[in-house]
């Protein structure tokens, strides 16, 4: 069982794909070089998307290999390229499943509303202007709770829609007024999810949308009634619970 985090900038996301840089595909092609060049399936809490960054993103893997822990997490982090770090790795048992064991994730948005910054923008996304925060934070509540957020992801790609979203939040940095986090934790997340519902909470920021048009797109299960999906560079994956 494997803690890593990742800059995702330069990745086609998690997943891997035929002639594309990913995630998986890096670790996995180490994995296979310390097991004897025999391969290792890396199976993660979940996908991320290319540009979605993970600061404690969850995987396991099967090894036959009898190196010890500690000498298996140097060598990994050894051949690792510098965009992706392995934190922590721990003997679990068979039965183990890094998806379907997991009970919730929480993720986090990051948006600047100051001057563009140029040093930031695979990290922060540059939004640039001002936003209404008190009303953006009134409609994260109406989100909380367990509802169908078929409005908030691509409707062809799942049977089941509906999830808990347990806590949200907006944190303002302390020496930044013009930064802030949005932070949703839940039971899970569908794909595109945590963007499409940033970008519905920029347009009611802008005074675009009412804070109570929330309830309306969660009921109308139709996507075009969300706002627009958000850019992938503020997000990361920061926890997963098990």
């Amino acid at each position: 069982f494997m803690t890593f985090s990742y800059d995702g900038s330069d990745f086609c996301g998690y997943q891997k794909q035929v002639s594309e840089r990913t995630v998986q595909g890096e670790l996995e092609n180490v994995m296979k070089r310390i097991n004897g060049e025999k391969e290792v399936s890396v199976v993660a809490s979940g996908r991320t998307d290319a540009g979605v960054h993970a600061i404690n993103q969850k995987a396991h893997f099967d090894m036959e290999s009898s190196v010890k822990l500690d000498k298996l997490h140097k060598s990994i982090n050894s051949m690792l390229p510098n965009d992706i770090f392995v934190k922590s790795i721990e003997e679990v048992s068979d039965n183990f499943h890094a998806r379907y064991d997991a009970t919730g994730k929480e993720y986090i948005y990051q948006i600047n509303m100051g001057e563009y910054n140029p040093l930031e923008r695979k990290y922060v996304y540059q939004h640039n202007k001002k936003l209404d925060v008190v009303e953006m934070q009134r409609a994260m509540k109406y989100l909380e709770g367990t509802h169908s957020f078929k409005s908030f992801t691509k409707s062809d790609e799942e049977k089941d829609f509906v999830r808990t979203l347990s806590q949200t939040n907006i944190v303002r940095d302390l020496k930044d007024v013009n930064k802030i986090t949005l932070v949703f934790i839940g039971s899970g997340f569908l794909r595109y999810m945590v963007r499409n519902m940033v970008g519905t909470l920029i347009e009611i920021g802008e005074g675009k949308r009412r804070s109570e048009e929330i309830i309306d797109i969660l009921k109308s299960e139709d996507r075009t009634k969300a706002g627009k999906t958000a850019n992938p560079e503020g997000l990361y994956l920061k926890n997963v619970f098990y």
